[in-house]
């Protein structure tokens, strides 16, 4: 493993933010209605300059009020999802961990469901109502994890074939358990249910919100990150990384909360958009090796370049209609989950 300089993380950061860029600009240009470079570059000289009010009404609807909006939800959910998938791939030594294959994000759907249904019976202040879905969201993603985990338990050891198959039979029984709610209860959240499901960017939320999830991504995030070290001893195994000085349960258990409060936030607001935890820290890992100090900051990156892009796609392959950004995310990480399985089994 290669010694870790500020330096070239620096650089492998900087080349990810430069890519990113470009598919910002690509997601805002493409849609519906084509955007030109020209006047985007143009009207953002006037927001900087404070001069917004010279923008074309229409123009800023569809950059400022749609397209931007969904695409900072979609950098946040897809660094999200990638932080969350590339530490349970090396808490729980198996390179088929995310949050989706393991029924995490299934877990966090029926809380976020769960909530929206007990939200009409809350007399709750608007600031807690806003609340409500992500927390339940969280409380659904950390008590799946907790189950998959101790269903994964084999004579006090992890076992990675009992890990995923409890993983896709907790998140099967989840998914009817979502499908049962949304056929028997009669709600005017029906339709905000089925949004979950079908995992898209296409809600616009209030500037609070947005803070709140770059607030929360950041401290759960940064609280992984400062387990880097300790994933690195880790992938050996737990025995091995106890004997190196590393406090195994306190990783464990920083882990489990960080990476499920992540999914939480990403599928409160987007639904369950799979496989990003999966392909993403796979790519990542190929190109930047497998250092968590490197590996966590550039699985961030890569996954919020993932999403925006998946989401141009699911815009733009069907206009005027669009797709859910999900169902473009399992069209390709699908077959790499089972080249995965494949390569893991041989």
């Amino acid at each position: 493993m290669r010694p870790l300089t500020l330096r070239r993380l620096f650089l492998q950061c900087l080349v990810l933010v430069l890519i990113l860029f470009v598919v910002v600009v690509i997601a805002i240009k493409f849609g519906a209605v084509p955007v030109s470079l020209y006047a985007l570059g143009r009207d953002v000289l006037r927001v900087l300059f404070g001069r917004s009010s010279q923008i074309s009404s229409d123009y800023g609807l569809i950059v400022w009020n749609i397209r931007w909006p969904r695409i900072l939800l979609g950098i946040i959910v897809g660094a999200s999802l990638s932080v969350a998938g590339t530490s349970f791939q090396a808490l729980l030594r198996n390179p088929l961990a995310d949050p989706y294959v393991l029924g995490v994000s299934s877990g966090a759907a029926l809380g976020a469901i769960l909530a929206l249904i007990a939200e009409p019976f809350l007399a709750l202040s608007p600031a807690l109502s806003a609340l409500l879905t992500p927390m339940g969201a969280f409380v659904g993603a950390a008590a799946t994890i907790a189950a998959v985990y101790f269903l994964g338990r084999r004579e006090g050891q992890i076992d990675s074939t009992t890990l995923l198959l409890g993983g896709v039979i907790t998140a099967s029984f989840l998914s009817a358990i979502i499908m049962f709610l949304m056929t028997t209860v009669t709600s005017g959240n029906t339709r905000g249910m089925a949004f979950w499901l079908m995992g898209n960017l296409s809600t616009s939320f209030q500037k609070s919100v947005y803070w709140f999830l770059g607030i929360g991504f950041f401290l759960a995030a940064g609280a992984i990150y400062t387990t880097a070290t300790d994933l690195n001893l880790l992938l050996a195994g737990e025995k091995e990384a106890m004997h190196l000085g590393v406090d195994v349960p306190r990783v464990r258990l920083v882990v489990y909360i960080a990476a499920s409060l992540l999914t939480g936030l990403a599928v409160s607001v987007s639904g369950a958009v799979g496989y990003v935890g999966l392909i993403v820290p796979h790519i990542m890992r190929l190109v930047f090796g497998s250092d968590h100090r490197t590996l966590l900051p550039t699985a961030a990156l890569g996954g919020a370049i993932a999403v925006v892009f998946a989401d141009t796609v699911a815009r733009t392959v069907v206009a005027p209609s669009e797709l859910a950004v999900g169902a473009v995310t399992a069209i390709v990480g699908a077959p790499l989950f089972i080249y995965l399985l494949r390569k893991g089994a041989s």
